[in-house]
Formats: structure tokens, C-alpha cells, sequence
């Protein structure tokens, strides 16, 4: 696969978002350079996972460059999802790296081949501190879910949650 079917260089904003009711909500990962909005549908772990990477390859930057260490002090504009949510494709895999020379971190996305098709994919181009700040609101989108049970790991609905550690000796309440 040498060239994406969505190349967004050096994106103008990047964002992560959840919409839809806690337990059913639909999770995205959004970028825009000038007109050109790219919207991808992706998995509450993506969205987790990404937060996570993205951080580890900012640590290591700083480590490796210490005059490249990303601030926490950010100033982090709206990041909210855009109208329209209209997903070019749902992600299958991501990747991250960091471009040195440009002095940007790239995010890779492909989406699962359908048939004799070439996969869809995207790669977003964004500052380190773009990616720091998507990294911070992606954990917190993540984080607004329902809360997790301390015993098994899995989520606790409104209404309760029979938790099988608990070995039959009711639900647990959040």
C-alpha cells in the first residue's frame, strides 16, 4: 500500500469523542486540515490504547531529546467532535511514529479489506503538542464510560452488575 486514501499533513486539529448514551455510546477519531474533515469510527480500546502510545512515544522523545519534551502545560482549545459524524471507514489497526525532521508525530489508520479491495487507511500528521493534547481529552472521553467493577474488570451498568467474583452474592451498584 503506498499511497492513503486519506493524507491529512500536518492537521489544523485531531480529536477523539464518544457519542451515545453510557454502555452504548459510538466512539470516533476525528482530523481537519482547512475544508477537509476525515472522520473514522473506532473502538473504546483504540481510543484507550492510542492515549497510551501516544504518550510512551512522547516520553521517549523527551527522554531521548530532553529540549523535545512536550509541556503539560497546554492550552487546549475545543475538542469536540464536528458535525457531520459521517465515518469515511471503521479502524481495523493503527499505527503511530514520530517524523524527526518535520518535527511531527504520524498517525496511521487502516481499516479492514473488504474483499479483493485495497484496505481504506489515513495518516494524520500532527505537533507533539496537538498529540498531547489529543492523548489527555482521549482519556477522559474513555474515562466518562460507566464505571468498572474492582472485582472482575467489567463495566457496571446503572441498574447493577452481577459480577462473577462476587460468586452469586449480588449485584454491585455504582
Amino acid at each position: 500500500m503506498a499511497e492513503f486514501t486519506f493524507d491529512l499533513e500536518s492537521v489544523h486539529r485531531i480529536t477523539a469523542g464518544a457519542v451515545g448514551p453510557r454502555g452504548r455510546r459510538v466512539f470516533y477519531l476525528q482530523a481537519r486540515r482547512g475544508s477537509r474533515l476525515v472522520t473514522l469510527l473506532a473502538e473504546k480500546e483504540q481510543i484507550r490504547e492510542l492515549a497510551n502510545a501516544i504518550n510512551r512515544l512522547l516520553e521517549t522523545i523527551g527522554e531521548r531529546n530532553p529540549r523535545l519534551a512536550t509541556s503539560d502545560d497546554l492550552l487546549v482549545t475545543d475538542m469536540s467532535l464536528e458535525e457531520p459524524l459521517e465515518p469515511e471507514f471503521r479502524i481495523y489497526q493503527l499505527g503511530l511514529g514520530y517524523d524527526s525532521e518535520r518535527d511531527r508525530v504520524v498517525l496511521l489508520a487502516q481499516g479492514m479489506p473488504e474483499g479483493d479491495d485495497e484496505p481504506l487507511s489515513a495518516r494524520f500528521s500532527a505537533t507533539r503538542e496537538q498529540m498531547k493534547a489529543l492523548s489527555i481529552h482521549a482519556e477522559r472521553v474513555v474515562a466518562a464510560g460507566r464505571p468498572i467493577c474492582g472485582n472482575c474488570g467489567r463495566p457496571i451498568d446503572p441498574s447493577g452488575h452481577f459480577c462473577p467474583h462476587r460468586n452469586g452474592h449480588g449485584p454491585v451498584y455504582s
